[in-house]
């Protein structure tokens, strides 16, 4: 017998049981979106290394250990993606969408890291992000900021914090690179083996360190604060008086830096304790150079992402259920001429906007066995069409999930008058 077959450690099938949260969160999210003049980019999931490797950063982890990297068949390096920013990047330099005036995107789907697997992080996993290019004024930033609030209120979630803080410049963050490697450098024999790797290449990644035994010598390092320059201090005091204008409140973390090279000045993230250990559901910042980069013309910009995973699993333990669907109908009929009348039926009510789920039976059996499978498939409302009706040109309604029987045939002569019947009687059918 052939071994069974499963799907690969870290990439998770979504059953139809969860696909119902899945897009009511993805629904919600995309209103809020196209609500700010956001508007959709589908991008492949594969694209060449070399993006990658120069917008993420050669030194990061994610290139050194966690990209899915293969050779094609014409010897070409390609990559899964791990983030969606830089293919955002890619695709408005390639189909010039970069025109001057302030161009705003969303894109959602899976991107993939060869990780260790655990509740949260995933080596498939699922992102909804936001990118709006143009304009690097600090109210550009306090809008995308409380673009996202307004997403958690959105869902109904009350349990997010948001953490921000500014990166400064490529030189102010230099010069402060070099101070924290100095600092590091002289506490060398405290450092695990992952700083160790980061403080030549990148020392500010050691600040990001989970690691619970380098945590007093993480807070005791020089602050990115003191070192910023003039313009990226007054950006983000501007961002400041603007999150608390808007009301968004806020904590200033000195120490949140970003894993990605391209970020600068302004990063924020949304986090919650409510899953366990303190989880990032939503990051983002400032990638003002990314453009110029990756050969297009300078265009400022900033964005975000957010985990779908980790965001159903916080509705989840916040008890934030999908609504209730509109409902099932399910039509048992005899075969013949009753089934093909069934059929006529069931489409006509598909067809209206307001429609219910509408199910046909196609096993056969005597009714009471067509009723079993309504019950089973979770229908409130069975819609029966025999040999009876169909002489008289009535179908009969019979509440599934009634404390009592009850049972209503009407008149299928005039049939649009019969649909809308039929879908007003839901409420004055509900038990």
């Amino acid at each position: 017998m052939a071994s069974k077959l499963q799907a690969v450690r870290g990439m998770n099938d979504l059953l139809p049981a969860t696909t119902p949260a899945w897009r009511h969160a993805e629904q919600r999210l995309q209103a809020v979106l196209e609500r700010h003049g956001y508007q959709e980019i589908r991008l492949p999931l594969v694209e060449p290394t070399e993006l990658f490797a120069r917008t993420i950063g050669e030194v990061t982890d994610i290139v050194e250990k966690e990209m899915y990297t293969f050779l094609d068949r014409n010897g070409d390096s390609l990559t899964l993606r791990p983030e969606g920013t830089a293919g955002v990047v890619r695709a408005g330099i390639e189909h010039g969408l970069f025109q001057g005036q302030l161009l705003r995107l969303w894109y959602q789907g899976p991107m993939f890291r060869h990780e260790r697997p655990q509740r949260g992080r995933y080596r498939q996993f699922h992102q909804i992000g936001a990118e709006c290019f143009g304009s690097a004024e600090p109210e550009l930033d306090a809008g995308l900021i409380a673009m996202t609030a307004q997403c958690w209120h959105e869902l109904g979630l009350p349990s997010l914090r948001l953490e921000i803080n500014s990166l400064g410049s490529r030189q102010a963050r230099g010069a402060y690179r070099d101070r924290l490697q100095e600092y590091f450098r002289g506490n060398r024999a405290a450092l695990d083996e992952d700083s160790l790797r980061r403080l030549e290449s990148n020392p500010l990644r050691i600040l990001d360190s989970k690691n619970p035994d380098l945590a007093a010598l993480i807070a005791a390092a020089p602050s990115l604060p003191e070192h910023l320059d003039d313009d990226s201090r007054a950006h983000f005091e501007r961002l400041c008086v603007l999150l608390d204008q808007l009301g968004v409140a806020y904590t200033i973390n000195p120490r949140l830096v970003r894993g990605l090279d391209y970020y600068g000045r302004t990063v924020f993230e949304w986090v919650s304790d409510a899953l366990g250990a303190k989880g990032t559901v939503c990051a983002g910042g400032r990638y003002d150079t990314l453009v110029e980069q990756l050969g297009g013309r300078p265009t400022p910009a900033i964005g975000f992402a957010l985990g779908l995973e980790r965001l159903l699993d916080l509705m989840a333990v916040n008890g934030l259920e999908p609504p209730a669907p509109l409902g099932v109908w399910y039509l048992a009929s005899t075969p013949g001429a009753c089934r093909a009348q069934a059929l006529v039926l069931a489409q006509q009510l598909r067809a209206q906007s307001n429609a219910p789920t509408v199910l046909m039976d196609h096993a056969g059996g005597n009714f009471g066995k067509q009723l079993q499978r309504a019950d089973k498939a979770g229908a409130e409302i069975a819609l029966i069409l025999g040999e009876d009706e169909l002489a008289a040109g009535t179908v009969t309604v019979r509440l599934l999930r009634a404390t009592q029987a009850t049972q209503e045939t009407v008149s299928i002569n005039d049939l649009q008058a019969t649909i809308a019947r039929l879908i007003t009687a839901q409420e004055s059918f509900a038990v």
